[in-house]
């Protein structure tokens, strides 16, 4: 062998593993593509806590809805990332769906029973907001098939300025009026009217203080609020049917195919029978034998 011909086997195999290889490689970065692109999906600017800007205060939310591969299994890996994160979970509700049920009459008193369901969960979690971004990227490796996607960044600054101010007002107006009480001629008419508007002035602070309390709860606090649900599952199950056995007693067509199979069973018996007695057979045949030949000669 000449050193071309030496040369053409190593061509050939160094061809076969660079072609292994650049396979393997694009299924890397295949699964790469996939999973940055699964990232990007749930991923938003608007999800991500801009510490710069001091004169906005956002309220973050997030909703999706995405199917899992196992819906039980995705609720426990969100759990977890939750606490992980430093969140908690406010809601969750696990439920088998039924879509379809179908019962087969197999025997008399028999039915195979097919139900088709679907798994799903909502679950509503309280994240950081700072952590909002990181939360979201993490759910993401549960995601099988997006549905949708909405991250919303509201920005409360200006309604928080407006109870601000309206907590003052009624402050000053609550000094006035209880100066005025005060110093009033204590008649009663006049005096219950003016606390009644004193008691409406302090409602007011307090509903605006508390709605202050609420947004800044909001504003620490991202909701996350999901839809996870798996591909539909069957389940099988033989049951009993004693609501009406006459509506599924076999027809005549089964009856005769029925008789035919025991009449078989019954000609397979007896031969096994005759089998099982073939050495009696045997030993008659014998007998009848020689009383022929010998019984013949005597005479």
């Amino acid at each position: 062998m000449n050193r071309r011909q030496k040369l053409i086997p190593a061509l050939f195999l160094a061809i076969f593993f660079w072609g292994c290889n650049h396979e393997k490689k694009e299924a890397f970065d295949h699964l790469a593509l996939a999973d940055s692109t699964s990232n990007a999906f749930i991923s938003s600017s608007a999800a991500v806590e801009n510490n710069k800007d001091s004169t906005r205060r956002f309220i973050r939310t997030a909703d999706l809805k995405f199917k899992v591969k196992d819906v039980i299994q995705s609720t426990y890996d969100i759990e977890n990332i939750t606490n992980r994160q430093g969140g908690f979970v406010t809601y969750t509700n696990l439920a088998s769906n039924i879509n379809n049920v179908t019962n087969i009459p197999v025997t008399a008193d028999s039915s195979l029973e097919t139900t088709f369901y679907t798994v799903t969960n909502s679950i509503t979690v309280r994240i950081p907001n700072t952590k909002l971004d990181t939360t979201l990227k993490e759910i993401s490796s549960n995601i099988d098939y997006l549905d949708y996607r909405i991250i919303k960044a509201e920005d409360v600054a200006l309604q928080i300025l407006s109870n601000n101010l309206t907590q003052k007002r009624s402050a000053k107006n609550e000094e006035r009026l209880t100066n005025a009480i005060n110093n009033s001629g204590k008649r009663l008419n006049e005096t219950t009217i003016a606390e009644e508007i004193l008691l409406s002035k302090q409602e007011q602070a307090d509903n605006a203080k508390i709605a202050n309390l609420s947004l800044a709860d909001q504003i620490s606090f991202s909701t996350i609020n999901l839809i996870i649900y798996q591909r539909e599952t069957i389940k099988r199950e033989l049951i009993s049917n004693d609501k009406n056995i006459d509506a599924y007693e076999p027809g005549l067509g089964s009856k005769l195919l029925d008789a035919l199979k025991y009449g078989w069973d019954i000609l397979e018996t007896f031969i096994v029978f005759l089998a099982n007695l073939w050495a009696f057979l045997l030993l008659a045949m014998l007998v009848y034998f020689f009383y022929k030949v010998y019984g013949h000669k005597k005479r």
